[in-house]
């Protein structure tokens, strides 16, 4: 049965195991499509946590599953022909409520209130029909009891607060008509309008540029503080992540490869991947000796993902395990303190390849 159906009268009720004590916590998360070419399998066991006030940056390169991980926890994959329902199964927590076995009029009601997110083009998530302001006020109006003069007073304060000049004028404005980064600005008052303990940034600054990017990023910082929120925030981008992030998840083929505080990631990786990602980073804090060195190859296909770890195939170093990075799928274990990485290489291996091949070039 689809882990979203309805249980069936009789069912014994699943034994899930004590809640978390983290705010949002994902467990064995397994999010997979059916299709005509396959099973696609977006999510392939993913497990994680925030807690209220601490960020999460979930990295990786496109088609790594970070966007299905997303809305898999807003309960957005939730419609679709039957052929092509998501299969979803696993576990995600939010403030110890269950939502992969919650209905979806529960989670409708926690969506905009307990959490929200912000989506990475705003202007197709927002409505062109619509005014700017009274898509704020439809978002606050659901969740709570008061006038329409109340929730557009709300409205335009929330657009003052994220920066949108002359807040009053702009309220009655159609999304066409601001700016890129304005755009943005109020997809976020959208987010924030009910005090959301769960915002979820889904490439936030894609698109914009450098100015308006620091702009965004210190908005999401300042509102953090302001509300105590725990925020996830999905990019590509590792220098968005290092300027903002309090702990780090690296996906690669719907799984974690690493994961830790990010002092630790960016000072003291573990994973071949990650090691390719801050390889193609360029830095600004230290002369370079040599040229960006991008990861080799291509994501694989989450219909045919390889065998084994799915990074092998493009991994310098998947010989140096005596074959066990082709047959067997690598479980993440903890190699320091809340320091977790999948790989096959032995610990020393590792320490040496870091220290010898990998951060001089940094």
């Amino acid at each position: 049965m689809d882990a979203l159906d309805a249980q069936p009268p009789g069912t014994p009720e699943i034994d899930r195991g004590p809640a978390p004590t983290e705010f949002l916590a994902v467990r064995d998360l397994k999010v997979h499509f059916p299709t005509d070419d396959g099973l696609v399998k977006s999510v392939n066991g993913l497990s994680f946590s925030v807690e209220k006030g601490k960020t999460l940056g979930i990295v990786g390169e496109s088609g790594s599953g970070k966007s299905v991980t997303s809305l898999a926890v807003m309960g957005l994959h939730r419609t679709g022909h039957v052929r092509s329902k998501p299969r979803i199964s696993g576990e995600i927590w939010l403030d110890g409520q269950e939502l992969v076995s919650a209905t979806p009029e529960e989670v409708r009601r926690l969506r905009g209130q307990k959490m929200a997110m912000i989506f990475q083009d705003p202007l197709s998530a927002m409505h062109p029909y619509y005014t700017v302001g009274n898509q704020i006020v439809e978002a606050y109006r659901i969740h709570n009891q008061v006038t329409k003069q109340a929730a557009r007073k709300h409205a335009v304060d929330l657009l003052g607060r994220v920066g949108i000049p002359q807040p009053d004028r702009r309220v009655d404005s159609y999304p066409h008509e601001f700016s890129g980064g304005m755009r943005q600005r109020a997809m976020i008052a959208m987010a924030l309008v009910n005090n959301p303990e769960l915002l979820i940034a889904d490439e936030p600054t894609t698109a914009l540029d450098v100015t308006v990017q620091a702009q965004i990023l210190d908005l999401i910082r300042d509102l953090q503080k302001e509300f105590g929120s725990a925020v996830i925030m999905i990019t590509h981008d590792l220098g968005v992540v290092a300027e903002v992030a309090d702990d780090v998840l690296v996906m690669y083929a719907g799984r974690a490869a690493e994961h830790g505080s990010a002092e630790t990631v960016f000072t003291e990786p573990q994973h071949p991947y990650t090691w390719g990602l801050l390889s193609s980073m360029p830095r600004l804090d230290r002369e370079r000796a040599d040229r960006l060195s991008p990861v080799k190859g291509s994501p694989p296909s989450l219909i045919n993902v390889p065998s084994g770890c799915a990074f092998h195939p493009r991994c310098p170093y998947g010989a140096l395990n005596g074959g066990a990075s082709e047959e067997v799928v690598p479980e993440m274990r903890e190699v320091g303190a809340g320091h977790l990485v999948a790989c096959h290489l032995a610990d020393d291996e590792r320490a040496r390849i870091w220290t010898e091949e990998i951060e001089p070039k940094l």
